[in-house]
């Protein structure tokens, strides 16, 4: 079956379209996008404005247009922190619903680090034992560690690598005053949360699952996406403090010349590898791995489970299935 998943982040708006059945890896068939930072069109009150929900309605619609064109099953469609935290994301919801019949599921910043960690699981299996999984995003930081399925804790804290530059990087490159208080601000956030991680013990794996985390990779010398996603790709904290001293003292223009860094992503970058810094430096991490799946396919599974789930209660029902009688093995 083809599965699709609209995805309404704060730095990009993507539909992913996968194959898949139940009890098989799900496999990419097409995607559409749009760069779309819905932070952006924010007015001081903190509500998205006519222009910003004008921009989303349109996508949602060419979404749902590119996934009927590519006879998808069925749709999965959710938001994050743009519209979750915005003063007016009830309304936004609705108008989106309203103009394209299209139901958005609002993900709580829990909900986000439990998914993202499901799927983290999921790619490395029960053989990785414990996790800690961070995954920077452009309106908040997520983070998740366990040695199940789901975490045993998951937490998001507004450290988002667009919000940052949008509230503390003004300057183009930016000032050293202004890093030196982003850094500061890094720290305080995430002092309480990683304190609160500490009482479940140590990770025998620490991964990084978003984009933030590949593309530091990626001007870290891991290898470029075109060679897939089976390529083991890692992260040092080294490098992270290297890159992070490095990106302070170049313009976004100067960055796009960097080896997979986006225009879109070329202006938070040096946000990104901050939180990331503070973050490997606070949990005492001295290198991580880059998990190729995150958010978009935990939902992905999580819908393919529930699917599978359903069969087996029909099959069950009609006689398919073999139950286990526990007078026969006595």
């Amino acid at each position: 079956m083809r599965l699709g998943v609209l995805d309404i982040g704060s730095n990009t708006v993507h539909l992913l379209l996968v194959d898949a059945h139940p009890g098989a890896r799900p496999v990419p068939f097409a995607s559409h996008k749009r760069p779309l930072s819905l932070v952006q069109y924010l007015d001081p009150e903190g509500n998205i404005s006519d222009a910003g929900q004008h921009e989303l309605t349109e996508f949602v619609l060419e979404a749902w247009e590119f996934a009927a064109k590519h006879k998808v099953d069925d749709l999965l469609a959710f938001c994050t922190s743009a519209i979750r935290e915005a003063a007016n994301g009830p309304a936004v919801l609705e108008r989106v619903k309203r103009e394209t019949t299209v139901s958005l599921q609002e993900l709580t910043g829990a909900d986000e680090a439990a998914m993202t960690f499901f799927a983290v699981r999921r790619w490395y299996g029960w053989g990785a034992g414990t996790v800690l999984n961070l995954d920077i995003g452009g309106g908040s930081f997520e983070m998740a560690l366990g040695a199940d399925e789901l975490p045993g804790m998951a937490i998001s804290v507004p450290l988002g690598a667009g919000r940052l530059t949008r509230d503390w990087l003004p300057e183009d490159p930016p000032s050293a005053r202004s890093v030196k208080e982003l850094r500061r601000y890094i720290q305080s956030t995430l002092k309480e949360p990683v304190k609160t991680f500490s009482n479940l013990g140590s990770p025998t794996v620490v991964t990084g699952s978003s984009k933030t985390f590949r593309s530091l990779a990626r001007i870290a010398g891991a290898a470029p996406s075109a060679m897939g996603p089976y390529v083991k790709r890692g992260l040092l904290l080294a490098d992270v403090g290297l890159w992070a001293q490095r990106l302070t003292a170049m313009s976004t223009a100067d960055r796009l010349h960097l080896p997979g860094v986006s225009e879109a992503r070329a202006g938070q970058l040096l946000a990104g590898a901050l939180v990331a810094e503070a973050a490997l430096e606070m949990f005492d991490v001295q290198s991580m791995d880059i998990c190729p799946w995150a958010l978009r396919e935990g939902l992905i599974l999580r819908r393919l489970d529930q699917l599978t789930f359903d069969a087996g209660l029909r099959s069950s029902s009609a006689g398919l299935v073999p139950v286990y009688d526990s007078a026969e093995a006595v």
